[in-house]
């Protein structure tokens, strides 16, 4: 279908001068001229607009990131690593401006014991972005494991943690492929939103919800012994 601006203004609820902006910025195609001052859009730009929005205010990405991203939208979600930027970074979960050390750097700052360390990385609990490249995420980590080492009890959850955090990102992957498989210029900004949704919304509302109520019914199996 063609559009108007002020019918692409009141499907989108994005104001005539950012629909303009977007189009000065590159991060939208140019509107089809009919005639002097005359334009129509279609339905790419419902779909784009409502993919740019969604990346703005949900994955906090920049204009700059969205128009790489933009430029190999009609590649599929799995080939083009400038689709998935965006995600990548969020997925990373290292804050913008975040301290970066190598292995040697890294140990010497916090004084972390280096078998520790590599026994950790053995074991998977410890997940650098690169094998050279550790942050304070990093660091959260080793301090837990301590913890649970100074109390003298074994870390077999976070251990458990790795096994079952590998089996759900192949799980991931294969949300990926569907979407891929499916993938048209018309169902663009929906495909991004599932999977978007499904990793950073779902994944933490039903993990939650679960342990809240196997938490919640051991309160009451307790609660109901004191009775």
């Amino acid at each position: 279908m063609e559009y108007k601006i002020s019918e692409l203004v009141a499907s989108t609820n994005v104001p005539k001068s950012t629909i303009l902006y977007y189009i000065r910025e590159g991060l939208l195609p140019e509107a089809k001229k009919i005639k002097s001052n005359v334009h129509r859009y279609n339905d790419e730009h419902i779909e784009l607009i409502k993919y740019i929005k969604y990346m703005q205010t949900e994955m906090g990405s920049s204009n700059e990131q969205i128009k790489t991203a933009l430029q190999h939208k009609n590649q599929s979600l799995s080939s083009s690593f400038s689709m998935l930027a965006p995600l990548m970074q969020t997925l990373s979960d290292i804050p913008a401006g975040a301290q970066h050390y190598t292995k040697e750097e890294f140990i010497e700052h916090y004084g972390f014991e280096s078998e520790l360390l590599e026994q950790l990385l053995e074991d998977g609990i410890l997940v650098p972005i690169s094998s050279d490249d550790y942050t304070d995420k990093e660091a959260s980590i080793i301090r837990l494991i301590e913890k649970f080492q100074e109390i003298g009890i074994e870390c077999s959850i976070i251990k458990q943690y790795v096994h079952h955090a590998k089996a759900l990102s192949e799980l991931e992957h294969q949300i990926q492929g569907q979407l891929c498989s499916v993938r048209s210029d018309e169902n663009f900004s929906t495909l991004w939103k599932i999977m978007l949704d499904t990793l950073f919304n779902a994944k933490k509302y039903i993990f939650s919800r679960y342990t809240h109520k196997v938490l919640f019914k051991a309160l009451k199996d307790e609660m109901a012994k004191n009775d």
